[in-house]
């Protein structure tokens, strides 16, 4: 219904401005409900049409707004146009406003906003999304969890709008630090205490053999010994990392189940070792690489080629770095896969990383590196448990399960649940993703426990809570759903407000996609839940009239629904009762 409006409105401008209808339909906006009732519900800002060279770029802004709005004439779908500060708005019908309810009756709920003409600007096709991509033989950090719930948020979204997505784990497990830990091992690693415990125990090994290694010359010797017997292929240093890198991943996919998240392969730096040598061999009859002073092999991205921007691709061993395997895993991607985007999820120091790694693609011939992307994201300050500084991912959701289950004993409203820990789970890690997507995702934040598992104010937890309480409403009205919907009936500000924000719904998965930026989502669904917690006190259900009674439950049934669709495509799993 919103692209019907949208597309009702872009008709008119067609016709007065003689330009095509497709040219307006991503200008025109809905307008945000705020306290006041709103006047209007869509507007478009006079100077998008001058950026967009519709309208002249000299004189007066809002008399071009007045001037343009006296020629689109109202009609039975648009009841009021007008000009204000620079930009045209218009009133829809408040009837047909009412008819955005019509598809929930009809088992269409999980479609509703996906099919609106704002999404026919944006390619659609198969999208590769590398994420989470922790080191094995290490404890899932609590570092990863941002890359792995940001990453997981892109998936999910670029797949609810059409596209074929490929989900990627690439795993860290090759390359020098890998050669630490072999040697490592060697010296202080137990196969008893590996079968007993097994990231802390290699956790333990890590620590150990880096504190080592600081002051002792012959360890580090032996763990680029253990990394060359690795590309060399040499049989028991292979047999060890086989070992290793299979009890990780094992380990690891106990985590990601508990955070809902699922990956359809699970890569690695490994994978890439002989390419990577290909990648060399490429560069150099290129004549892309050079040999620096200290011996290692560099490519030269300074545009005048003078040396002032080098990304060294060899070590003076010969051996490959991280960078080198990167390269050489784009390549077979494209080829295995033949994405026609890849994004990659991490930290915001690697930035330069994959600038590098961009830019030396191009200069190898793939004008594919063109539709690479990197997604940035900054730190997470402050994340500790009870019992001081946390290392680990899995007791940090310990612990957001534990206080979680806390705060619902000692709630009074609490429902009587078969399984209590596994909601106090699911509201828990819906706590943590809102608290982290509830801001531009290349700040830094401070973790904040107690603001974050508040029922109160925009949370995750009020995100649930309000899922919960729908889910309540409509039970408790079972049968209720009429055959015959009388829209007319819902005429209170309440019912407009939740109407109007839904009209938003199409245009933030629409910005969502262009960004990649989770805040749209998370701000739309707690504004949501702040008009439902309004119309739930003003509007009740039971004891009104039952064709009153009926609209209204369709009304929340939809809220319910779009609730859960966006909590969904942000990796929330709505709970139906806490």
């Amino acid at each position: 219904m919103a692209s019907f409006f949208r597309k009702q409105i872009a008709a008119k401008l067609g016709e007065a401005l003689q330009h095509s209808e497709d040219a307006f339909i991503p200008a025109l906006t809905a307008v945000p409900v705020l306290k006041k009732q709103n006047a209007a519900d869509f507007k478009l800002s006079v100077s998008t049409l001058r950026m967009n060279g519709i309208l002249p770029t000299s004189g007066d802004v809002q008399l071009q707004a007045e001037n343009l709005a006296t020629q689109l004439k109202q009609d039975s779908v648009l009841e009021h146009i007008f000009a204000d500060r620079g930009a045209i708005h218009f009133k829809v019908n408040n009837k047909l406003l009412v008819q955005l309810l019509e598809p929930f009756g009809k088992g269409e709920d999980e479609k509703f906003g996906l099919s609106s003409d704002l999404f026919d600007t944006l390619k659609r096709g198969t999208t590769l999304v590398e994420y989470s991509s922790p080191n094995i033989a290490k404890k899932f950090h609590a570092g990863h969890l941002r890359s792995t719930i940001i990453g997981n948020f892109i998936a999910n979204l670029k797949q609810s709008l059409g596209n074929n997505v490929i989900r990627m784990n690439y795993l860290g497990d090759w390359g020098m630090q890998f050669g630490l830990l072999g040697a490592g091992f060697g010296q202080f690693g137990c196969q008893e205490k590996l079968k007993e415990s097994p990231l802390q125990h290699l956790f333990e090994v890590y620590v150990r053999v880096n504190k080592e290694a600081e002051h002792n010359e012959g360890l580090k010797e032996a763990a680029r010994d253990f990394f060359r017997q690795l590309e060399q292929h040499e049989s028991q240093a292979l047999s060890l990392w086989q070992q290793l890198r299979e009890i990780t991943v094992k380990e690891y996919q106990h985590v990601y189940k508990r955070l809902g998240v699922h990956f359809d392969i699970y890569s690695g730096e490994s994978f890439h070792q002989n390419q990577a040598q290909e990648v060399v061999q490429q560069l150099q009859s290129r004549g892309l690489l050079t040999k620096s002073k200290k011996g290692t092999g560099v490519v030269d991205l300074s545009p005048d080629r003078d040396m002032g921007s080098l990304c060294t691709v060899v070590r003076s061993d010969g051996t490959t770095l991280y960078i080198t395997r990167d390269l050489a895993a784009a390549v077979d991607r494209k080829e295995k896969y033949n994405f026609d985007e890849m994004i990659y999820v991490t930290d915001k120091s690697q930035s330069n990383h994959f600038q590098q790694l961009f830019q030396v693609l191009l200069a190898m011939g793939h004008s594919w590196a063109d539709r690479c992307h990197h997604v940035p994201f900054g730190l997470v300050q402050g994340m500790k448990t009870r019992t001081g500084e946390v290392v680990f991912l899995e007791d940090v959701l310990d612990e957001a399960r534990a206080r979680m289950l806390q705060n619902m004993s000692q709630s009074k409203t609490t429902k009587e649940m078969n399984n209590p820990e596994d909601t106090a789970e699911k509201v828990g890690i819906s706590a943590l993703i809102v608290q982290d997507f509830k801001g531009p995702l290349q700040s830094d934040y401070k973790f904040d426990w107690d603001r974050m598992l508040q029922a109160q104010g925009d949370t995750g937890v009020f995100l649930q809570y309000t899922h919960a309480r729908l889910c309540s409403l409509i039970q408790r009205n079972d049968g209720l759903e009429a055959a015959t919907f009388e829209s007319s009936v819902l005429i209170e500000q309440a019912c407009i407000a939740i109407l109007q924000h839904l009209l938003r719904y199409d245009e933030i998965l629409y910005q969502s996609a262009q960004d990649l930026q989770p805040k749209h989502l998370v701000n739309f669904l707690l504004k949501l839940c702040h008009l439902v917690a309004s119309a739930h006190r003003e509007l009740p259900v039971k004891g009104s009239p039952q064709h009153v009674a009926q609209a209204r439950f369709r009304l929340f049934s939809a809220a319910c629904s779009v609730l859960a669709n966006g909590m969904r495509i942000l990796g929330i799993t709505p709970v139906d009762k806490m």
